[in-house]
C-alpha cells in the first residue's frame, strides 16, 4: 500500500513545544479521530502516525475494537463514545455492567481509557425520550465501573454542544436554555459526585459563518485585534472561543457548579467549504489551528479562569468523505487520508507505515455561540456519535514522547513565529 508520506501536523509542532518548552502542555491537548470515511488508514496505520506527530490524547465516538487494540501499549490516552442509540439498553444495570465489562475492562491495563462519554449533543435535539435516557445511562455506566473497580480510572461524561446556552453574550451573562434547566441540574450534580469534566463542543466557525459580516474574522481566528470588554466583570475578551468557554463556566456557577472543570471536546476549522461558507479556507484553518496551539502552550487559561488548565481536543484527525451535510463537514481534518496535511503549517514530517484499510466510526461537529455582538448564532446539523461497535478499553500509563535536536527546537522557535 502507498506510504505516508511528508505527514505534515500540527500535532508534531505540539509534540516538540511541549517536549522542549512546556511539558504540561502534552496532557491538555487532544485529537479527534473520527471515521465516517471509506478511505482512511487502518488503524495499525495510524497507531505510527500518531506516535510519529505526537498524539498522546484520541477522543473517539465509539469503542472501535480495532482501534483500541491497535493502540495497546502505546501509552495513548482515549476518550470513547458510547451512542445515542444505546442510552435507553444502557439504563438496564445488567446490560450496562455486561458493556463494561467486555469493552472496558477486558481492553485494561493494555490500552488506556480515561473516560466515556454517553452520548453526543443529546440535549440539542429537544427528544424528550432521549434526554430523558441520559442521565440513568450514564448512572447506570458508573455504577459498572464502581462495581468492576475501574471507577477511580475511568470517569462518565457526556458531551454537548453550545446551543445549550440562551445567553452567551457577555460571557457573564451565560446561562443554560430554560427548557433544559430542570434536566441539565442533575446531570451536574452527577458531574459534582464523581469528578467527571463537563464536556463542550464549541465552534467559533459556525459563529463566523452564520453572520460573517457582524463576527469580525480576526476574533474567531486568534489574530490581533479590540476585542470585546465584559461589562459586568472588567474582563476583556480577544477571542471567540474563551469567551464561548467562559459563558459556559458562567451558566455552571449561575446553578452553584463554579467549580466544574470544562473541556473542550470538539474545536478546529475546516480548510474547505461550498460557495456559501463563509471563511472555510486553508488560510483561516491554518491560522485558528496554530494559533490556538500558540495560546495553549503559553500556558494560558481564559480570562474568567486564567489559572485553569485548557483541556481541548481538535476536530479532527483526518478529512471524512462520508459525512452529511455541506462540504465544510468533509474538510476539518489535519490530515488528508493518505496522511498529507490538508494543508500545510511550513513544517515535514516524513513517517510510513505498512498498510490501509477501511473503518466505520463516526463523528459530528457542534455549533457556535456567542461573540463581540448579542446574535443569535445558528448550530451545526447534530450527527450520530457511534456506528454500533459496542467496545472500549484502556493502556499502559507510559506516556510516549520523541527525543528532537536542538536544531528541531529552533525551527519550531522560527515556525511559531510565522504562524
Amino acid at each position: 500500500m502507498e506510504p505516508f508520506s511528508h505527514c505534515s501536523s500540527l500535532f508534531f509542532l505540539v509534540l516538540l513545544i511541549s517536549g522542549f518548552l512546556y511539558s504540561e502542555v502534552a496532557n491538555s491537548i487532544g485529537i479527534n479521530y473520527g471515521q465516517i470515511a471509506n478511505n482512511l488508514p487502518s488503524p495499525e496505520a495510524v497507531v505510527p502516525i500518531a506516535k510519529s506527530i505526537g498524539i498522546t490524547r484520541i477522543k473517539l465516538y465509539d469503542a472501535d475494537p480495532k482501534v483500541l487494540k491497535a493502540f495497546a501499549n502505546t501509552g495513548v490516552e482515549f476518550i470513547v463514545g458510547l451512542g445515542n442509540e444505546y442510552l435507553a439498553k444502557v439504563q438496564d444495570p445488567g446490560k450496562a455492567q455486561e458493556w463494561v465489562k467486555s469493552n472496558v475492562q477486558a481492553y485494561l491495563p493494555a490500552t488506556k481509557i480515561t473516560c466515556i462519554f454517553v452520548g453526543n449533543e443529546v440535549l440539542t435535539f429537544n427528544d424528550t425520550s432521549l434526554t430523558g435516557n441520559l442521565l440513568p445511562a450514564m448512572q447506570s455506566v458508573h455504577t459498572a465501573l464502581v462495581n468492576l473497580n475501574l471507577d477511580k480510572q475511568v470517569t462518565v461524561t457526556t458531551a454537548h454542544s453550545l446551543s445549550i446556552l440562551e445567553n452567551s453574550f457577555p460571557p457573564s451573562a451565560g446561562t443554560f436554555r430554560r427548557d433544559i434547566k430542570n434536566c441539565i441540574a442533575p446531570i451536574l450534580d452527577f458531574h459534582s459526585k464523581t469528578g467527571s469534566p463537563f464536556l463542550i463542543n464549541a465552534y467559533p466557525y459556525f459563529a463566523y459563518k452564520s453572520n460573517p459580516k457582524q463576527v469580525p474574522l480576526d476574533y474567531v481566528l486568534f489574530q490581533p485585534n479590540a476585542g470585546s470588554p465584559d461589562p459586568a466583570t472588567n474582563l476583556h475578551y480577544d477571542n471567540m472561543l474563551f469567551a464561548q468557554i467562559d459563558a459556559v463556566y458562567a451558566a455552571l456557577g449561575s446553578l452553584g457548579y463554579k467549580k466544574l472543570p470544562v473541556h473542550i471536546s470538539e474545536t478546529g476549522w475546516p480548510s474547505k467549504g461550498d460557495d456559501d461558507e463563509a471563511g472555510a479556507t486553508p488560510e483561516n484553518a491554518k491560522k485558528y489551528n496554530g494559533n490556538l496551539i500558540k495560546l495553549i502552550c503559553q500556558n494560558k487559561g481564559t480570562p474568567l479562569r486564567p489559572n485553569s488548565d485548557l483541556n481541548i481536543y481538535v476536530f479532527a484527525l483526518f478529512n471524512e468523505n462520508m459525512k452529511p451535510g455541506p462540504s465544510s463537514e468533509r474538510n476539518f481534518g489535519l490530515l488528508k487520508p493518505d496522511g498529507t496535511p490538508a494543508y500545510s503549517l511550513g513544517f515535514s514530517l516524513n513517517s510510513s507505515s505498512s498498510s490501509k484499510g477501511n473503518s466505520s466510526s463516526s463523528s459530528s461537529s457542534g455549533s457556535g455561540q456567542g461573540g463581540i455582538n448579542p446574535i443569535t448564532i445558528g448550530s451545526s446539523p447534530p450527527g450520530s456519535s457511534s456506528n454500533g461497535y459496542l467496545s472500549i478499553s484502556s493502556a499502559s500509563a507510559t506516556r510516549y514522547h520523541m527525543i528532537g535536536s536542538i536544531s528541531m527546537l529552533w525551527m519550531v522557535l522560527l515556525l511559531i513565529k510565522v504562524i
